[in-house]
């Protein structure tokens, strides 16, 4: 029992002082991405986040699914996702959770955060307040926590902001922006000819569940009964649920940081407005059925403050995809602006232009120009409003913050302040780093100079070559153009056959189109066209296009639609090997072509897009010359995924073990093994709601064991589903020769491998 006498003075709240190498403020993706990242790399961390669970807008509290440069597979960005950290983590939630629960991702997040022995957590703590060393330098933040009635004085040489708002950046005096600037300051066409204020606003989604019974609904005195005074309303579709409802978005003329309590207020008026709408007016006699589940009790916020690092991302740099030195991430979104009267305008909900590839992101975006040991991730980076658009969805974000944490690590390690890494060799050594732990940076590739496996001899027991894709899982409707992708060498292309049926006699159009831009999925520059004259019924299609190609890449056999011809598709899955179509992605497009107004700044182009599986089937296709898709001098180039060429080793699809041996003529001390797998990266895995079929990615090899020159077991997996698998021993294996034997991940789809590295 605690009994204490009245006190005259002020009692004072516990305190207690955390001294780390690296402080992160923020929970979302980028900050739980940045922490990881530097607690991987030895550096003792707290990462301070003010809600009770991790995740941001990705987590159970708001529900949005991350997303970033795959842009939901509706641009042309193949094989774009984001690697490192969050590739990891988006691969894990969707093994637990296929069907998008977000409490789900609550716990894969806590659990990844919590397993790494170097970061201190500190949920429902708020940052109040800083001190500085001097008028540049951060020494010290203070922060609370409601549930402990806890003040924690947190010290460290480093500080990340990746808390949405900059809370940490607005206390130190960090250099600022709110709203968007004139369409001078950065050239940006897109940009309005004035500097304005408003910004894109909030959103709050909601969910609904069948009981099987009626079911009530009264709706709350606050509630907006009148959902036809809204001028958007003849636009709802009220069908959508959770983060579909996007578009339920309001405050871009307020204060987005300040007004946030009243924006919600407003929200919450129109979601219980929209949902008496739904239950009372009649107009949907299926939904009697039905209760609400779940309404957003904070909303998803879009825009605030963005901070000045030494140089802002911009139009430009998107669409044009200038190269940068410093690059350490890349986007791939589109330019996604809202307009700020939210669901109260007459406008569309968004406007989104794609540029023909992903940017890269340089390192300079990534820290304050006049905090010293300020680091900056997620959305508050140093971008334009316009250049935000993109830069600021979830992925992206964290895929920078992954940079961050990596920067801060180096920067502890050769005692340098976050701008003092622009030197060339440090620059250099981050990338190089990025890299070695999955990130993936555009036209980059990882030297791994201490590899075991440069020195050693290898062989395989096979190499699938591309001579026949059989026409076995029927057959495809051109109702849409059709292309088939196909990573060819400079130099003749080889004759190409194809299957084609067609329900009465017609003419029949192919071309061959490339990229106009090195390491681009946009098929803008046609080669060659072919007109063939196709008689009614099945017939084999022999294409020889006659012509020498300049430049080893991606090339698309496109198909024109033709409602009266199919072409036949193969059950074979293969790494790197894809079909798409002229189509469009409604989620992120309006069209199947993008054409913006003149002077705009932004790219006309066609969108060729990817079926999901169970779909997305290759095209039936004979070469002749066979064409060499894999090789296993590409396990050594420092390519993790398909770019110019598949960067793949794949074995045949009949060999009963795939095998590869890598042997030395003196004994070898292994302690570390890394294998890159093929998980799909042209996969967006969104995190909640959407759902997906699959809990592994098809083309993952799941099932592999290492056995040393006497074959002994040194090393099994039976369950991989991720990309980039790091075997550790506790003592280092002695022996000239190692032995991989792989499982084939399934019947049609055989094992391969990105990269393999052995290290001492």
């Amino acid at each position: 029992m605690l009994i204490e006498a009245p006190f005259s003075g002020n009692r004072s709240l516990t305190s207690q002082t955390l001294s780390a190498d690296l402080v992160v403020v923020g929970g979302g993706m980028a900050g739980i991405c940045a922490a990881i990242t530097a607690a991987r790399q030895g550096m003792e961390v707290v990462l301070v986040q003010d809600r009770p669970v991790l995740g941001g807008n990705a987590s159970s509290e708001i529900r949005l699914w991350i997303l970033g440069a795959t842009s939901s597979m509706g641009n042309n960005n193949r094989w774009a996702r984001e690697g490192g950290v969050i590739d990891e983590i988006l691969l894990e939630n969707q093994y637990r959770n296929p069907e998008g629960n977000a409490l789900i991702l609550d716990t894969v997040l806590l659990e990844k955060v919590t397993q790494e022995p170097n970061i201190t957590l500190l949920l429902n703590t708020a940052v109040q307040s800083c001190e500085k060393a001097g008028g540049s330098r951060i020494a010290k933040v203070l922060a609370f926590c409601s549930q402990n009635s806890t003040q924690y004085r947190l010290e460290a040489p480093l500080f990340v902001d990746a808390s949405g708002d900059g809370i940490l950046g607005f206390l130190s005096g960090a250099a600022f922006r709110i709203g968007a600037e004139s369409r001078e300051e950065f050239d940006e066409a897109f940009a309005p000819e004035k500097a304005y204020g408003e910004l894109l606003g909030h959103s709050l989604y909601f969910h609904s569940k069948d009981t099987g019974k009626p079911v009530q609904f009264i709706p709350p005195a606050f509630a907006n009964t009148d959902l036809a005074s809204l001028p958007r309303f003849h636009t709802f579709n009220l069908y959508d649920r959770g983060c579909r409802l996007w578009w339920v978005e309001y405050g871009g003329r307020l204060d987005t940081i300040h007004a946030t309590e009243t924006i919600k207020w407003e929200l919450w008026r129109i979601i219980y407005g929209i949902w008496h709408h739904i239950k009372n007016s009649g107009d949907y006699p299926e939904m009697e059925t039905h209760t609400l589940e779940w309404v957003g009790m904070i909303p998803g916020k879009r825009e605030s403050r963005r901070f000045e690092g030494d140089y802002m991302l911009s139009q430009r740099d998107v669409v044009e995809q200038l190269r940068h030195t410093d690059m350490v991430s890349y986007g791939g979104w589109a330019l996604d602006l809202h307009p700020a009267d939210g669901i109260y305008g007459e406008l569309p909900g968004c406007t989104q232009w794609h540029a023909k590839g992903v940017y890269g992101i340089p390192y300079r975006c990534l820290y304050s120009r006049n905090i010293d040991n300020l680091f900056l991730a997620g959305r508050i980076i140093s971008a334009s409003h316009v250049a935000f658009g993109s830069s600021r969805v979830m992925a992206t974000c964290a895929h920078n913050a992954q940079a961050v944490g990596m920067a801060a690590a180096l920067c502890r390690e050769q005692h340098l302040l976050p701008r003092e890494l622009m030197e060339d060799a440090l620059m250099d050594n981050l990338q190089q780093r990025l890299m070695g732990m999955g990130q993936y940076l555009p036209g980059m590739h990882l030297r791994d100079t201490d590899n075991r496996v440069k020195t050693a001899s290898l062989s395989v027991s096979s190499t699938f070559s591309l001579q026949q894709l059989p026409a076995d899982a029927g057959w495809k409707d051109l109702d849409s153009s059709t292309a088939q992708m196909l990573p060819l060498e400079a130099g003749r292309i080889p004759v190409l056959t194809f299957e084609v049926k067609a329900k009465k006699a017609t003419h029949l159009v192919l071309r061959l189109w490339g990229s106009s831009l090195p390491g681009n999925f946009t098929p803008d520059r046609q080669l060659v066209e072919k007109e063939f004259a196709v008689s009614k019924g099945v017939q084999e299609l022999t294409v020889d296009f006659g012509l020498l190609l300049d430049a080893s890449a991606y090339y698309f056999v496109a198909f024109a639609a033709n409602p009266f011809v199919q072409v036949a598709i193969s059950e074979l899955r293969l790494t790197g090997l894809l079909t798409v179509f002229n189509r469009v992605n409604l989620d992120v497009a309006k069209g199947s072509r993008q054409e913006p107004p003149e002077g705009l700044g932004v790219d006309a182009f066609d969108f060729w897009l990817p079926e999901r599986r169970p779909g997305g089937h290759n095209l039936a296709i004979g070469c002749t010359p066979a064409v060499n898709l894999y090789r296993s001098e590409f396990l050594l180039n420092g390519m993790f995924r398909p770019t110019a060429q598949t960067n793949a080793w794949v074995a045949d699809p009949t060999d009963p073990e795939p095998t590869l041996t890598f042997s030395w003529p003196v004994q070898q001390e292994i302690r570390k093994i890394l294998l890159w797998f093929d998980t799909d990266f042209d996969h967006p895995l969104e995190s909640t709601l959407r759902g997906h079929d699959e809990r592994v990615m098809p083309f993952c090899v799941r099932e592999f064991r290492l056995l040393d020159e006497r074959g002994n077991l040194l090393y099994q997996e039976k369950n991989n589903h991720q990309s980039r698998y790091e075997i550790v021993f506790e003592s280092p294996v002695k022996t000239k020769k190692l032995v991989l034997r792989l499982e084939h991940p399934g019947r049609e789809v055989p094992a391969g491998l990105f990269g393999v590295g052995i290290y001492s």
